[in-house]
């Protein structure tokens, strides 16, 4: 069952900025391996959670940037790659973006939460598991 795309918000020009950041930094920096796009994106403190085939998987940021910066990316290798906003909702400063990504062999769905610090929105944490499709 496919979802379509949700936004829920109490300020809809904020869930615009939040796709733009999605779409253009975070689709784009996994896709390239751009570490300076995704430092755009993410608070430095942001941790990311999760399980790939079944495996707990823990990182602090530093650590996921490491394997972004030692891992050849999908433009790289010319695999395909496709990032798909699910849903974002937002609650005054704090929202939570679904996304898919395909990249190589996984299928990530994940929850990326977010938070508005000084008018900029941040990944602050990231959840993710590789599921079947």
């Amino acid at each position: 069952m496919k979802k379509q795309t949700v936004i829920t918000t109490d300020a809809p020009g904020e869930a615009s900025s939040i796709a733009l950041l999605l779409e253009n930094y975070y689709f784009k920096g996994i896709h390239d391996g751009d570490l300076i796009a995704l430092q755009q994106v993410y608070f430095p403190g942001a941790l990311v959670f999760g399980d790939v085939k079944g495996v707990p998987y823990f990182k602090t940021l530093d650590q996921y940037f490491e394997g972004v910066r030692n891992r050849k990316s999908p433009k790289e290798t010319g695999t395909a790659f496709k990032g798909e906003i699910i849903a974002i909702d937002i609650v005054n400063s704090i929202a939570v973006a679904e996304v898919m990504v395909k990249m190589y062999d996984f299928h990530y769905h994940e929850y990326l939460s977010f938070h508005n610090m000084e008018g900029q929105w941040k990944i602050v944490n990231k959840m993710l598991t590789d599921i079947t499709i």
